[in-house]
């Protein structure tokens, strides 16, 4: 039974930091591309950020380009998401996501939740202004 569990999530001000985590579970996903997704109330969820499963390989929303970074950990099962510079709008429910694709392109199909395989249970993130 695969399971993906997000962890790091909290409250912090305007201009601070959070990391989280994902770890996953009930299987190998070496192979496995791995990112995150995130949904604020009322709206749709929105791609955030997305690492390769060789790990050298990274896309990145605009929104979060320059402020967040991706890594993975192929031998732990993990992706995390390091969050800098946070903003007001990115307060939402913060979702990790694997889904087994053929490369990083395009990116339409890399960034809609409907092409990942697994989802985790999301971990909140409120950024106070």
């Amino acid at each position: 039974q695969v399971q993906l569990v997000e962890s790091g999530g909290g409250l912090v001000q305007t201009g601070g930091s959070l990391r989280l985590s994902c770890a996953a579970s009930g299987g190998t996903f070496s192979s496995y591309t791995m990112g995150w997704f995130r949904q604020a109330p009322g709206k749709e969820r929105e791609f955030v950020a997305v690492i390769k499963w060789t790990g050298d390989s990274t896309y990145y929303a605009d929104s979060a380009k320059g402020r967040f970074t991706i890594s993975r950990d192929n031998a732990k099962n993990t992706v995390d998401l390091q969050m800098n510079s946070l903003k007001p709008e990115d307060t939402a429910a913060y979702y990790c996501a694997v889904g087994r694709l053929l490369s990083m392109f395009p990116r339409v199909i890399i960034t809609t939740p409907s092409n990942y395989n697994y989802w985790g249970q999301g971990t909140q993130v409120t950024v106070s202004s």
